[in-house]
């Protein structure tokens, strides 16, 4: 156990610069490219109802459970006052939160602490892994927690840099996309239950407000988070 312990906030040396870069580029083309965006936005998922569940549980909800589902999309149930702070902070939480995870993992990484970050996504994977109640949805985290434990188990430091730093890209970068995606549907009426629709019923503010207030923490984020790892 003190072994793993030391291992594990031990600080790695940096990379090499070309590997930020070439690590961004590659987070990029993963999120700009439809085909790519189609396979890795239930990443982007995971992180979002992960977000609504924990501002469940802080604002002391009865968090009943959490659903993805193959097409990338997904749901917490979340049982308490359907009006009221808790439910607005709940509501709040789901599209801030690959970004601010995403911030999150810069300050990490550019200290040092792969090995840390790697593990801190491995819990928090396994205490979603618990809240999941669908087949597809425990299916996907399961292949993903397998995937970081393979990882942090098997890889080269080297390798651990790369993908952590490739993972954080993508989160910065996809968390603004689907910010994008949800106004374009409200423009053409295809999202009314959406989160800031909700919050619009729940608030006396218009949902618009709510994805320009998303799209600011989110492109604030990439700004903050790309500030913190830019290798120059």
């Amino acid at each position: 156990m003190e072994t793993f312990l030391a291992q594990l906030v031990k600080v790695q040396p940096a990379p090499e610069p070309w590997v930020v870069v070439v690590s961004a580029l590659a987070a990029l083309a993963v999120v700009t490219f439809a085909a790519s965006w189609r396979v890795a936005r239930g990443l982007v998922t995971i992180a979002h109802e992960g977000g609504h569940a924990l501002m469940a549980l802080l604002t002391r909800r009865k968090l009943e459970g959490i659903r993805l589902h193959s097409d990338t999309s997904g749901v917490t149930l979340t049982r308490g006052r359907p009006t009221g702070p808790g439910m607005v902070l709940t509501a709040l939480a789901g599209y801030p939160a690959p970004s601010l995870l995403g911030l999150a993992g810069a300050a990490l990484t550019v200290q040092g602490r792969i090995t840390l970050l790697v593990w801190v996504v491995l819990l928090l994977l396994v205490c979603m892994l618990l809240l999941i109640r669908n087949l597809y949805g425990a299916l996907i985290l399961l292949v993903t927690g397998g995937a970081v434990f393979a990882l942090s188990w098997f890889a080269p430091i080297e390798a651990q840099q790369a993908v952590a730093y490739a993972a954080v890209w993508f989160l910065l970068f996809g968390g603004v996309r689907p910010i994008v995606e949800l106004q374009r549907k409200r423009r053409r009426r295809q999202a009314r239950d959406s989160d800031a629709d909700q919050l619009a019923r729940l608030t006396f503010l218009p949902g618009g407000f709510y994805v320009a207030s998303f799209l600011l923490v989110a492109a604030a984020s990439a700004a903050a988070g790309g500030y913190l790892m830019s290798p120059f």
